[in-house]
């Protein structure tokens, strides 16, 4: 009889103690393959706890005259979820997010709406708190652009604080 309110009062302190936030950022270079490759660079910058996180991102994707790719930013906000600890050294995390985009052809086309994506990836413990990221995103970009679901993959160096 007594255990029950050890149990639940060791639970209820458990639940108010603060998790330990970290934050994060991210350099990246990557591919955008839709409709063709071409190279993709930006950078992230994340707050979580321990399963929970959330992260600006930025991105930059190089356009194609020839094959009529068009140049691609987005700025996307995003919630991760997060394995609360590396296994082996790796972080395995599934994202969703929301945001805006610009796709430019030329000076005189362009696109600038909204969009969301959804991805997933891992964080691999390279030293300290220098990680690899590995990542694939799928966007949803909503208006007119000329592609309304690109994807993208990178791969960046992470550093944890």
């Amino acid at each position: 009889m007594k255990r029950i309110p050890l149990v639940s009062s060791l639970l209820f302190v458990a639940l108010l103690t603060p998790a330990r936030a970290f934050a994060d950022i991210t350099a990246f270079l990557g591919v955008t393959p839709t409709p063709n490759s071409r190279p993709a660079r930006g950078f992230a910058v994340g707050m979580g706890m321990v399963i929970v996180g959330f992260e600006f991102e930025y991105s930059n994707t190089s356009d194609d005259v020839v094959d009529l790719a068009p140049r691609l930013k987005t700025y996307m906000g995003n919630v991760l979820v997060q394995t609360p600890v590396p296994i082996a050294g790796l972080q395995f995390y599934g994202t969703a997010g929301a945001g805006g985009y610009n796709e430019s052809f030329t000076d005189f086309e362009s696109e600038t709406n909204v969009g969301i994506n959804l991805g997933g990836g891992v964080k691999w413990t390279l030293a300290g708190p220098l990680r690899l990221r590995l990542d694939y995103r799928v966007f949803t970009l909503q208006g007119s652009p000329r592609y309304d679901r690109p994807h993208r993959f990178y791969a960046g160096l992470n550093l944890k604080f």
